[in-house]
């Protein structure tokens, strides 16, 4: 066990404090980056196999460092996605010290700084950066008991179709991975019952460009806040072979199950909201609406960019839309599992300072907290649309390693000489 002091503790060992790590270093601040796995852990170990990433490789990458095993337009997988941030913390020698777990973090009585308690021992830090983003507890609703005659599981957990009894599957939450994981398993030839609720669908490319070109080009990307109720709004899109959009209609007509939003379980049975046609209205008003704002670019940039009419087809609604299933017998549908995509939630109880508010939310602003000397990196929304991406947490670190220097240099400043002399501790 070991006793140290650092300038700056950074915790998590992902894409935010990697990013977090070289703007530390080009800042000159001594730190640390623990990591309780591998580097990129959760790309590795936390999702199923065949996960590729949702965005091109010219688009979800670092700025210093392009991938150099996958086409720029391109869907990397999980893999070189994990090997991707391995080769940027070589790139700047990070001081990334893996399996060791923060298991408390308390601030000094009496004196500057903090005290970290891990399972290696002892660190003490003037600033501590908690770069474990806001993905950490997989979460299911409390719906289905732990008793049903059922198999459940997180996408977090799943694997791949053979990991599944034999049967039919329910998978609830329509965003990216529940839409990927469910039109998998169709693929596999499971049937499958897809849960659909609130959901945003951007095309997957339109005019020859990718939609985060699209977001990007329209200011979307740094947009500053979320439209009201749509905090929490899942984006459905999918970079899996090859990369498409995602169509309600097309999965249905391939022989997903569509349903709406799941409400209840009782005895075998669970009951669904009549709510999956107007999910699905409001998913493609979400999806015309890109549209409408790419050709109004278009027109107004004069961009040479081919036509596409087709891209406004939609079709009528699925019939399960018309005429929703209200209830679900699982035993008589032979559904033996099912695949909770449903987000996740945050766990801050290592980090047992006041920078919370009375529901447990990080007290901050753009990352920077309310209790001097912590920051947050890696949240939803930390200072704009883009703050949970590759590229958007790259940015994010960089105003927090800023911030951090500013600090630290009016620390320095001593009140009687005319010259700046170090005036607090060491770390």
């Amino acid at each position: 066990m070991s006793n140290e002091a650092v300038q700056v503790l950074v915790v998590g060992g992902g894409q935010a404090g990697l990013a977090m790590s070289e703007h530390l270093r080009a800042c000159g601040l001594s730190h640390v980056v623990l990591e309780r796995g591998r580097i990129a852990e959760r790309w590795r170990s936390a999702r199923w196999d065949s996960l590729v990433a949702n965005g091109p490789a010219w688009h979800d990458r670092f700025p210093g460092l392009e991938f150099g095993d996958v086409d720029p337009d391109g869907f990397a997988t999980k893999e070189q996605v994990a090997d991707y941030f391995v080769a940027y913390a070589s790139k700047f020698d990070a001081p990334v010290r893996c399996g060791v777990e923060v298991l408390s973090v308390r601030r000094n009585d009496g004196r500057p700084g903090f005290t970290a308690q891990t399972s290696d021992g002892t660190i003490e830090a003037r600033y501590v950066v908690a770069a474990t983003g806001a993905f950490q507890q997989p979460s299911i609703p409390p719906l289905v008991p732990a008793g049903a005659p059922v198999q459940q599981l997180h996408s977090s957990a799943y694997k791949n179709p053979e990991q599944l009894p034999d049967g039919a599957v329910l998978v609830v939450g329509a965003g990216s991975s529940g839409v990927q994981i469910a039109d998998e398993l169709l693929r596999a030839g499971r049937r499958v019952f897809l849960s659909v609720g609130p959901h945003e669908r951007p095309p997957r490319s339109y005019r020859g460009r990718d939609f985060c070109w699209w977001l990007g080009v329209l200011n979307q990307w740094d947009m500053e806040t979320p439209a009201a109720g749509a905090e929490h709004v899942t984006i459905a899109v999918s970079g899996a072979r090859g990369g498409h959009t995602v169509d309600f209609r097309d999965l249905a007509a391939r022989g997903m199950d569509l349903v709406g939003f799941m409400t209840s379980y009782a005895d075998g049975v669970i009951s669904f909201a009549p709510d999956l046609a107007e999910n699905i209205n409001n998913g493609d008003a979400s999806y015309l609406s890109l549209l409408d704002e790419a050709d109004a670019y278009i027109s107004r940039m004069g961009a040479d960019l081919p036509q596409e009419p087709e891209a406004r087809a939609l079709g009528p609604l699925p019939a399960a839309a018309v005429d929703p299933l209200r209830e679900l017998d699982l035993a008589a549908a032979g559904v033996t599992s099912i695949v909770w995509a449903t987000g996740f939630t945050s766990d801050w109880s290592w980090l047992q300072v006041d920078a919370f508010d009375a529901a447990g939310r990080p007290r901050h602003r753009r990352g920077v907290s309310s209790e001097p000397g912590v920051y947050f990196l890696g949240l939803p929304w930390q200072s704009r649309r883009g703050s949970t991406f590759i590229w958007g947490v790259w940015h994010d670190a960089k105003h927090l390693a800023g911030h951090i220097e500013t600090q630290r240099s009016y620390l320095m400043y001593d009140n009687n000489s005319r010259t700046s002399t170090k005036v607090e501790v060491s770390a």
